[in-house]
């Protein structure tokens, strides 16, 4: 009979009972890898965007070419789909390994880049390693920690992640007041290099791996997740994705331009407010840990969600409100919309972890990249075409950022709650062992 990794459950022959000092020690390095690893991602990816202005600058690029350049770069995800797959098959350690190699090189390629081809072409690279790394990080957390961790282990890597990015809006006004280019922004990139060795340390040879071995992880094709068993699931998560890419590219990919470029503000001051939001932000990915286990991931997505775009309705639409100091106002939209934003990652994070079963995890998270890519392409472009027509970028992101609500009304309607159940009961593993001309992944028998 097919199974799957379960995360470490006392029954398990051979492990450790959860709660244990070993399960602990266990627990806290495959964290605390993953952290280092989404630390990277947060920062490297976050570069775009923090140098926006700047890159249009030197690239000579205005607000529709940047859209362009933004939306050339969102093919990315075909690649992180690509890897996702490839996870499924080769295991999620190799694939995490493989991002932290290449993308350091990449980043030197991005930092010396003259003209905008190259640099887009860098930058796909990059997203695309370092999105395979993510999905697969994402899928070995739900795979290797206690049912009543899992939850809490989105949240640090969640948390990991919000670290990253905030990095680069600390970093460039240094740059900027001391005469460096945006381009040094790429410096910790192309150092992150020196973490492959610690965290090829730090993570486990996978329960993926050790299934896999026993000849219990069965092959899949791309398309399984809309097998009768997923295709609700499946359905009902590519549509969220959908809406939340275009509300999220819109809002989260112009806002450092809008502030600088639109609303005036001081790059210094541009920085403090999302710097701030971010650090604020923070907050919701151990309220999200909570709501999720005490409430549920569907309530947690829908309630906390929903009410999170409004707060970036107001940073676009209401920038100007009549308060003695309006970057007050600002920041406090901000942070709401980033609190918000928090608690519904991890909710959101930990439901499409556990949905589907090993060998459609990460193809399932690879699929949501994708439907993120092609809708991100959309937003940027149709954000470029629709600038003169609606009267200016901000009246657009206001209008893309109200989609964001129908996305977390989908998940309310349509994913199933999957609080406190085994991950093999909410995966429904045993129904897809039951599925006909199922074959094996068998790992190859060592040459004599």
């Amino acid at each position: 009979m097919v199974s799957s990794a379960v995360g470490r459950d006392a029954d398990r022959a051979g492990t450790p009972a959860a709660g244990t000092a070993e399960s602990f020690r266990e627990t806290i390095t495959i964290i605390s890898a993953i952290a280092i690893l989404l630390i990277y991602q947060g920062y490297t990816l976050s570069i775009a965007g923090v140098a926006s202005p700047w890159i249009s600058q030197s690239f000579n690029l205005d607000q529709a070419g940047l859209a362009r350049l933004f939306a050339w770069m969102s093919v990315s995800a075909f690649g992180s789909l690509a890897l996702a797959r490839w996870a499924d098959r080769v295991g999620r350690r190799r694939i995490i390994l493989l991002g932290l190699f290449l993308a350091p090189l990449l980043s030197a390629g991005s930092a010396v880049a003259t003209n905008p081809v190259p640099f887009a072409i860098y930058q796909i690279i990059i997203s695309a390693l370092l999105g395979g790394s993510v999905t697969s990080a994402i899928a070995l957390l739900a795979e290797e920690l206690p049912v009543n961790q899992r939850a809490r282990g989105q949240a640090a890597a969640a948390t990991a992640s919000a670290v990253g990015g905030v990095l680069g809006y600390l970093v460039i006004p240094v740059l900027l007041r001391l005469g460096y280019s945006w381009r040094w922004l790429f410096a910790p990139s192309v150092a992150g290099i020196v973490l492959l060795w610690p965290v090829a340390r730090m993570l486990p040879q996978t329960q993926w791996a050790e299934q896999k071995s026993k000849g219990t992880i069965t092959k899949s094709r791309i398309y399984d997740i809309f097998h009768p068993i997923y295709r609700r699931r499946a359905l009902a998560l590519l549509a969220n994705a959908a809406l939340a890419t275009v509300a999220g590219t819109a809002v989260n990919g112009w806002l450092y331009f809008e502030a600088v470029s639109i609303i005036g503000l001081s790059p210094e001051k541009a920085s403090t407010l999302v710097v701030t939001g971010m650090l604020v932000g923070m907050i919701g990915f151990p309220i999200g840990a909570w709501t999720s286990e005490r409430f549920g991931r569907v309530p947690t997505v829908t309630y906390f969600g929903g009410a999170a775009w409004l707060g970036a309705i107001a940073f676009y639409w209401w920038p100007n409100m009549t308060f003695s100091w309006p970057l007050l106002w600002l920041t406090s939209v901000y942070c709401w919309f980033k609190v918000g934003s928090s608690v519904m990652t991890v909710g959101a994070n930990a439901a499409a972890t556990e949905l589907f079963p090993a060998a459609l995890r990460s193809t399932m998270m690879g699929w949501q990249m994708i439907i993120g890519a092609v809708f991100s392409i959309l937003a940027q472009s149709m954000i470029a075409a629709l600038i003169r027509p609606l009267g200016g970028l901000t009246n657009v992101i206001g209008y893309f950022a109200l989609l964001g609500i129908p996305s977390a009304l989908i998940f309310r309607f349509f994913i199933d709650e999957t609080r406190g159940l085994p991950l093999k009961v909410a995966a429904k593993e045993d129904e897809w062992a039951k599925v006909p001309h199922r074959t094996t992944l068998v790992s190859r028998p060592a040459k004599k």
